[in-house]
């Protein structure tokens, strides 16, 4: 059984900083690509940055700079440093872990962690 769980979202002021784990299990965590994405009130969702198998990391736009992603492979676990927080940066926080392999997609997520930045 695959499971995707995050953690580490909670409440901070602008300008704070969060980290957000995501441990993945049931998976060869190796070979999947993971992903965190964010859905704010209203909107649909995005995607925050992601990293491959291979450590190639792709950032949006908007946080780029402050935001940092990492792998641990020999923990399964993927993380996000969030630095310099914007009220803007308010949302749901959800890992996704995914691969493409032999013509199969295989695609999971967490069940989100909330993050909001405010005074």
């Amino acid at each position: 059984q695959v499971q995707v769980v995050e953690s580490g979202g909670g409440l901070v002021q602008p300008g704070g900083s969060l980290r957000l784990s995501c441990a993945a299990s049931g998976v060869i965590f190796r070979n999947y690509d993971m992903g965190w994405y964010r859905q704010a009130p209203g909107k649909q969702r995005e995607l925050v940055v992601g990293i491959t198998s291979g450590g190639s990391t792709n950032y949006a736009d908007s946080v780029k700079g402050r935001f940092t992603i990492s792998r641990d492979n020999a923990k399964n676990t993927v993380y996000l440093q969030m630095n310099s927080l914007k009220p803007e940066d308010t949302a749901v926080y959800y890992c996704n872990a995914n691969r493409l392999t032999r013509g199969m997609q295989y695609d999971y997520w967490g069940q989100g962690t909330q993050v909001t930045v405010s005074s």
